[in-house]
Formats: C-alpha cells, sequence, structure tokens
C-alpha cells in the first residue's frame, strides 16, 4: 500500500490483494471466539473521521481495531469543529497532532482521503471520498465472493444499478479485475458515467444497459447497486416503478438467475432500498451474501489495519 496508506485499489497490486484476503481469512476466525482480541495493535490509535452518516464501514472498522487491541476513536462532523466552520486541513491536522497512528476518514469530496495523505504523516485509510473509491468495501466484496466461489479467475460478476454516484464501482472493479475476474457494468444510460466506453476500452470490462440479456447469459454474481436518490438533483429515471422493472433485481430475474446456477452470489454493499434496485425476496434468499459481506467487513479491515500498522513487526503478530 503507497506510502503507508490505502487510498485507492490503484495502490495496491494483485499479490497484495490477495495477502490482505489470506490475512482476512485469519482474522475472520476472531469472530467465532469467546474472547474476541488479538494484540496486534496494542499501543496504537485509530481515529474513525467521518463527514457522512455510516453504520456499516464505521462501525467494522470501529470494532476492527479494538479486536486487534488499538485505541479507537470516533469523530463525526456533526459532532467537531468542523461543523463550526473549521477546515477538513485544520481538523485533519488537528486529529494528526495528538500523536495517532492511523486516519479512517470518510467525505463527500472526491479526493479528500489524498488530500488529508498530503498533509499528515499518520496512515490514512479511505473510507469513501464521493463519488470517487472505497477501497475496503472492494476488498470484503472481494472475500465474500472468493469465499463463496473460490479462485475468482474467469468468474463472471454484473455489476448493477447507479454507477454513476456510486463510490464502490470503481473500487470493485479495479479490484476485480486485478484478480481475474470478468466484469459488466450494468446499468441506464442516464446512470452511465461520461466517457465510459474509453474507461471500458482501457480497463477491459463490458458494459451494457439490458440487464436481462447479461443475466440471461450467465453470471456467477450479481451485484446491485443502491440508487443514491440523495446524491440525484434531476430525474435519472422516470419514476421508482419504472426503474425496478428495468433494472432491479425483482422475484423472477431471482427465479431465473438461480434456475440458470443455484450457485450464483447476490451482493449488495448496502445500504439497500428494498423493493428499487433489490426485491425483499432476492435480499433474503439463500444465495444473498449481504451478511456475509458485512462479517467480512470486519476480517479485510482487520487485515488492512494490521498490514499498515503492525506488518512486519515481530512483536506484533497476530497468531494467538
Amino acid at each position: 500500500m503507497t506510502r503507508r496508506h490505502l487510498l485507492s485499489i490503484d495502490d495496491v497490486d494483485e499479490g497484495q490483494i490477495r495477502e490482505i484476503l489470506a490475512t482476512a481469512g485469519e482474522m475472520h476466525d476472531v469472530q467465532h471466539r469467546e474472547v474476541k482480541k488479538l494484540p496486534a495493535l496494542r499501543g496504537r490509535t485509530v481515529v474513525n473521521l467521518f463527514f457522512e452518516d455510516s453504520t456499516r464501514t464505521r462501525s467494522s472498522f470501529e470494532i476492527a481495531g479494538k479486536w486487534l487491541s488499538a485505541d479507537v476513536i470516533n469523530i463525526s462532523a456533526k459532532g467537531s469543529s468542523a461543523s463550526k466552520g473549521e477546515s477538513l486541513r485544520d481538523t485533519a491536522m488537528t486529529v494528526a497532532a495528538m500523536g495517532v497512528d492511523a486516519l479512517v476518514i470518510r467525505h463527500s469530496a472526491s479526493g479528500a482521503a489524498h488530500q488529508v495523505s498530503q498533509w499528515i504523516d499518520a496512515a490514512v485509510i479511505n473510507a469513501g471520498d464521493g463519488t470517487h473509491e472505497h477501497p475496503t468495501q472492494a476488498l470484503l466484496d472481494a472475500y465474500t465472493l472468493q469465499r463463496h466461489h473460490g479462485d475468482l479467475a474467469g468468474r463472471h460478476i454484473a455489476i448493477v444499478g447507479d454507477l454513476t454516484h456510486s463510490r464502490v464501482v470503481r473500487s470493485n472493479l479495479l479490484c476485480l479485475t486485478k484478480l481475474g475476474a470478468r466484469v459488466t457494468l450494468v446499468a441506464p444510460v442516464t446512470l452511465m458515467p461520461s466517457g465510459i466506453a474509453s474507461w471500458a476500452a482501457a480497463e477491459g470490462f463490458s458494459v451494457s444497459s439490458d440487464l436481462d440479456e447479461v443475466l440471461a447469459g450467465g453470471v456467477d454474481a450479481v451485484m446491485m447497486l443502491r440508487v443514491q436518490k440523495e446524491r440525484m438533483s434531476g430525474g435519472y429515471f422516470p419514476t421508482p416503478r419504472e426503474y425496478t422493472i428495468g433494472y432491479g433485481l425483482t422475484r423472477p430475474r431471482l427465479d431465473a438467475l438461480v434456475a440458470a446456477n443455484p450457485e450464483v452470489a447476490i451482493c449488495h454493499p448496502g445500504p439497500m432500498n428494498r423493493g428499487l434496485e433489490i426485491s425483499a425476496d432476492a435480499a433474503d434468499a439463500a444465495q444473498s451474501l449481504v451478511l456475509d459481506q458485512v462479517s467480512a467487513g470486519v476480517a479485510v479491515r482487520m487485515s488492512v489495519l494490521y498490514h499498515l500498522l503492525a506488518s512486519g513487526e515481530p512483536d506484533r503478530g497476530y497468531a494467538a
């Protein structure tokens, strides 16, 4: 990970991704112990600095740090000096001046995590920056799919939904293709990022606006993205019902998927808009890995914190 940070999936190559996922597999075992504690980060301090609301990401980073014996502090923008007009630079430098070892940051501005990494000496982990990236989400998604399918090389994964506003899609695309998966992005043309055709040609993935055609061609996993209504300033589709008809994982589509491939995996990074991009039947199906993704989030974030803050230090080994 570049300069002790994890700002983008571009910061890690295939070998490093596989190392993070392998370590996550060992960290995952901690969740089943009676005492969920490892000494790896004893004496380290991790600050979760979140300028946007979050349940899964912030909680899993907090649990991950605590299970590794780090001291974890949560700071939200609503309860910080940022709400009084303090700049991001001053907030980040103030927190870093307290001697923290790692700063986990989520911010509404794309590039915010990278900018913070230029200002402070602590390790910086991008927990989502605007519509840019969310690298640990991509790592936990890959980990979840790998546990389900084994090696992802050659697997066909469809990522469906609001591509324009998603911070998850870019990270997942980079991560999955590095692991050898074949990725198809599916969305209505109004929710396709500008320049996606040249992006697809450069990265080697496919793009389609016909969900049924993609699913009929056979997929090993379908990842439904949340329709981010809070980021939409105009009419990206006529009505929610029409979006669901065209791009939702409805019960009929679920039945067809399972009939074609009983081992198909259904993923969603959450939170879910049930009844919009995914039906309750699909969200709760036997093939759904949504809760597995949540569980994987703790293990993967433990692995990332370990590799950034403890890896290479023999006295900080994570073995029990």
